[in-house]
């Protein structure tokens, strides 16, 4: 009996040993903006770094698409991802998420461009050619999740004209940013959706490729991507995050050319769920000018659809 004692309290105190080191683990998931092998060479140089300074194990998530991080989120798999703003907003919509930080590029902006290319020998040369031969393309859009490669063209190219992209073209089909550029290379399909973060990085590292794009179209800019975390993260945890994460590539040389090779990124700025605002007004201005074009919908519950989209849109002005 007297050595029972001993023992049991030891065992409770590796119990507790296990916990606290759990609890200084968390796992980061990458949006699916190119394919797992390709997003793990640019960011766990990142992650490595992160795991010296703040003491953390950090795992990394890639998952096959956008939702399946969010999903990661959204069952406390993921504590803490790199997000386009659409998805960031369907995360904190969702999966319990909060915006703590935004990418700064490496020139100090904080914004980027969606894009719709084509190959430079293709018939099309302008967006009067896309429309007006639609039937005759095959088309290459973005994740349903994406920012750059589905909201801002759904809104800007095809909301604004009534047009429904899934049944203009002759195929309509859905891929990473890295999937349609390598698509329209090998001319798989005839104009996709890209921004310029992706089409920037393929001319900084293949540039002979990237002279065989042509650029039809680009968009307005669009706020960087924010970094998310889970509401329910430990605190302690969240404040080595945001203190490594603010600090990084402030001076360090070897820091800068990793923010670099991810996509040309600089450092970072502190943010929170306003980043969404612009983005959240977008998506409700899509959902207004199919309201508008529905003709389904009776005179009464078109009315009432509006007057819901314009409260809305009035709430997030105020």
């Amino acid at each position: 009996m007297t050595h029972t004692v001993p023992r049991l309290l030891a065992i409770a105190a590796l119990g507790l040993a296990a916990t606290a080191a759990l609890a200084q683990e968390v796992s980061f998931g990458i949006i699916a903006t190119d394919s797992a092998s390709t997003q793990r060479e640019r960011w766990e140089p990142f992650f490595r770094d992160m795991e010296k300074k703040t003491g953390l194990t950090v795992k990394s998530f890639y998952a096959p698409d956008y939702a399946g991080v969010i999903e990661a989120m959204r069952f406390n798999k993921v504590q803490v991802a790199w997000m386009g703003n659409k998805s960031a907003m369907e995360a904190v919509d969702r999966a319990n998420g909060e915006i703590f930080a935004q990418i700064m590029y490496a020139d100090g902006t904080y914004g980027y461009h969606g894009l719709l290319i084509t190959h430079k020998d293709s018939p099309y040369k302008t967006l009067d050619d896309v429309f007006r031969n639609a039937k005759s393309i095959d088309f290459g859009i973005g994740d349903p999740n994406s920012t750059s490669g589905f909201l801002v063209p759904t809104f800007y190219l095809f909301a604004q004209r009534g047009v429904d992209h899934r049944t203009a073209f002759k195929t309509a089909r859905n891929a990473s940013h890295g999937a349609n550029l390598q698509a329209v290379l090998a001319r798989q399909v005839d104009v996709a959706t890209n921004n310029t973060e992706d089409f920037g990085k393929l001319q900084a590292t293949k540039p002979e490729l990237a002279s065989q794009i042509r650029v039809l179209w680009t968009s307005p800019l669009i706020p960087s991507d924010p970094f998310v975390w889970h509401k329910d993260l430990d605190p302690a945890i969240k404040a080595k995050l945001k203190s490594f994460v603010l600090g990084y590539a402030k001076t360090d040389a070897e820091e800068k050319a990793i923010l670099g090779n991810i996509y040309s990124y600089g450092g970072f700025r502190e943010s929170n769920n306003d980043q969404l605002i612009p983005i959240r007004q977008l998506e409700l201005a899509k959902q207004r000018a199919k309201v508008e074009t529905d003709n389904a919908l009776d005179s009464a519950a078109k009315t009432r659809a509006l007057a819901e989209i314009d409260a809305k849109l009035a709430a997030l002005k105020s």
